[in-house]
């Protein structure tokens, strides 16, 4: 028997929507309706394929600023992070709607014969998306997936299911055909869970939390299903002395307060050469006071709520620390808190090593490459982080030390559409995006022709 979840608006506490949830039983008829529409999707022309992906991508772009109001109202996000956010989605979908025809085998020599590989789907494929980032992290899974011609159903977070059942509709306004891509709203102990038992759901693309990416594991080992994962962050900013410190701390807000600190990406650990501290505080402290906590429509907002009354909650039980200084945020309704700089006194402190997942940073200083490689790696994630120099054989050795799925170089970007984006240790295991994503929904098919007389 299905129910029904009330949508909150972060900022104002009010009811947006309410949703019905999907039961076992609607989730195992789409899952079925998606393997039946498989046999037609994967014979779909490849230029046939492309086109209706194009068309995709076109009109999410047409509704690019009805996708972020309803991001805005659902998830709290900032105008401009929303707008990004549609803009994604239509970027990664014309991305890979070039690999339809792109989709290329090989011809590897051996005696007697012609040897060549296919790249073939897997099937129905289950995606399962986080409430921080709904629009496109839902992207990153279902376009290269449709675009090797897999089929997709999508379960969205709880918190956040609307912009997802938007693109499900838009989907189909472009031309993609009925069940080829389906949104199933519904709990993560229901829908999701039977996305790992069911046995027509060939793969799981999870982003999530490590602790339950872990059971998503331990369940396909099941079926020897395969799993995408892209789990927690700890992620280090490596801040040198030799480096444009006003840059760096002018930057460094945007790096882990963006979306409250509710980011696998955040760069939630600063570590600033001891010569550099005293300059690189001062400026981040002002840096940090600029930065405008404010009703998230604003496009003067920096930063929005958080997303639920337990996600602050769960946030506030790291404030004990010693506070260096803090940002301000909104009183009165809505799940605000102001971004918080912490000072711990020992890399054994919880707010250097646990993910927080707010608005919330920890400052540590370290002595020379070493020392900052070190505190860089102590942690059980690998998934992003920057490192600030002007050396650059400095930063190509730091580089290639720090164990990070995703590093940048003075900036503190993590995800473009065009490259690999994924985690070393607990942070997950394959990877999203560019080239290397379209390996995770092929299979590749070896085919011997012997040429013997």
């Amino acid at each position: 028997m299905s129910s029904v979840y009330e949508v909150i608006n972060p900022a104002t506490e009010k009811v947006v929507t309410a949703i019905e949830l999907a039961d076992e039983a609607a989730t195992d008829a789409a899952i079925e309706r998606a393997h039946k529409a498989f046999d037609t999707w994967r014979h779909v022309a490849p230029g046939d394929r492309a086109k209706m992906l194009r068309s995709f991508a076109s009109v999410v772009s047409a509704h690019r600023e009805e996708l972020a109001a309803l991001e805005i109202e659902n998830s709290g996000h900032t105008r401009g992070n929303a707008l990004w956010e549609a803009d994604n989605v239509a970027n990664v979908l014309n991305y890979y709607s070039a690999a339809p025809e792109r989709l290329f085998g090989k011809q590897i020599p051996v005696p007697n014969g012609i040897d060549i590989t296919f790249k073939e789907p897997l099937g129905v494929i289950g995606v399962i998306v986080p409430w921080n980032f709904p629009m496109p992290i839902a992207g990153w899974g279902f376009a290269p997936a449709l675009a090797a011609g897999n089929t997709v159903v999508l379960k969205p977070a709880e918190y956040t299911p609307m912009t997802a059942i938007r693109l499900g509709e838009l989907a189909l306004e472009a031309g993609i055909p009925k069940d080829v891509f389906t949104v199933i709203p519904g709990k993560g102990s229901i829908v999701g869970a039977r996305f790992v038992t069911h046995p027509k759901v060939r793969k799981i693309v999870f982003t999530g939390s490590t602790q339950v990416g872990k059971s998503i594991m331990a369940g396909c080992a099941d079926q020897v299903k395969r799993v995408t994962l892209e789990l927690g962050g700890k992620s280090a900013n490596v801040i040198f002395a030799d480096s444009d410190i006003e840059k760096a701390a002018a930057n460094a807000p945007g790096a882990v307060f963006d979306n409250a600190g509710q980011d696998c990406c955040a760069r939630s650990r600063i570590l600033v050469e001891k010569s550099a501290f005293d300059t690189f505080m001062s400026a981040f402290e002002v840096a940090v006071k600029k930065f405008r906590v404010e009703d998230p429509s604003l496009a003067t907002s920096d930063m929005g709520p958080m997303i639920s009354a337990k996600q602050k909650a769960s946030v506030e039980k790291y404030l004990d620390e010693p506070v260096a200084f803090t940002g301000s945020a909104p009183s009165g309704p809505g799940f605000w808190l102001p971004p918080t700089v912490l000072l711990p006194t020992s890399t054994k402190s919880k707010s250097w090593n646990d993910e927080i997942f707010g608005p919330v940073v920890s400052v540590m200083t370290f002595d020379g490459e070493d020392d900052a490689i070190a505190k860089a790696n102590e942690t059980e994630f690998g998934l992003s982080g920057s490192i600030w120099t002007r050396d650059s054989g400095k930063a190509i050795r730091v580089s290639r030390a720090i164990e990070s799925g995703n590093l940048s170089v003075n900036s503190n970007s993590s995800v473009r559409y065009w490259t690999p984006f994924g985690g070393y240790k607990q942070s997950g295991l394959g990877r999203e995006l560019g080239p290397d994503a379209l390996d995770s929904f092929t299979e590749v098919k070896n085919v011997f022709i012997s040429t013997e007389k």
